[in-house]
């Protein structure tokens, strides 16, 4: 048996600018649709992208940093 190789390709852009255009990409969407629950789940995507976004920045601030004197636990 034959293992399948897995395509991969190198991203040209950061995750987090390639996750806030699919937010806006999202409200777009949801701004041409009629209210109702196909609109609000496409804002409710577009919310939790927002979310993830700033889970994104929040992860890489510099002031996220192990307390000094301190050794990170496992």
């Amino acid at each position: 048996m034959q293992l399948k190789t897995r395509r991969r390709f190198k991203q040209d852009r950061p995750l987090q600018d390639r996750i806030e255009e699919w937010a806006e990409q999202l409200r777009q969407q949801a701004i041409q649709l009629d209210p109702g629950p196909e609109r609000d789940n496409l804002l409710k995507k577009a919310r939790q992208a927002d979310v993830a976004s700033h889970i994104q920045d929040w992860a890489h601030s510099p002031g996220l940093q192990p307390p000094k004197g301190q050794s990170p636990t496992k």
